[in-house]
């Protein structure tokens, strides 16, 4: 409030006022050109990255003594299902009856893994060292019996 020369008060308002366009907005042009390019960008990587090859996954038909080597992988990529890993040299025969192979661990035979298998062919893999991912089975002798859904070669 300022006061008049003539003794009375005269209000004063200071308004302060922004012009606001409404036509702005939060996607521009240049955010919109971004995200287009962004998205053709990554659509181009991700082909490019998917011819490239990486680990070949052989199904059990596509087996074959000359087709194992090292980094062979063989059965399901469900890793949610099959979560259970054990590593070792594979070798036929099981225990009282609980699997049809083994996995020859350091540590002796308490350390071995008894192995089924419903989704690759194991036989292909004897005398092969090897890492499984399964799921473990209950076992009445076999300290652990695991039923194999992948195999890689190492």
């Amino acid at each position: 409030m300022d006061k008049k020369v003539d003794g009375s008060l005269e209000v004063k308002e200071d308004v302060l006022m922004k012009n606001v366009d409404m036509k702005s907005s939060v996607f521009t042009k240049k955010l919109v050109m971004f995200l287009v390019v962004a998205i053709v960008f990554g659509a181009m990587t991700g082909y490019v990255l998917s011819k490239r090859g990486g680990v070949k996954t052989l199904s059990n038909e596509e087996i074959n003594s000359s087709s194992i080597s090292k980094g062979t992988i063989v059965g399901s990529d469900d890793t949610k299902i099959f979560k259970d890993i054990a590593e070792g040299t594979l070798k036929g025969g099981g225990i009282n009856g609980e699997g049809q192979y083994h996995l020859v661990r350091p540590g002796g035979e308490s350390q071995n893994v008894y192995l089924t298998s419903s989704h690759v062919d194991l036989s292909k893999f004897v005398a092969k060292k090897i890492k499984v991912w399964g799921e473990t089975q209950t076992a009445q002798t076999a300290g652990w019996l695991m039923d194999v859904g992948r195999v890689e070669v190492l």
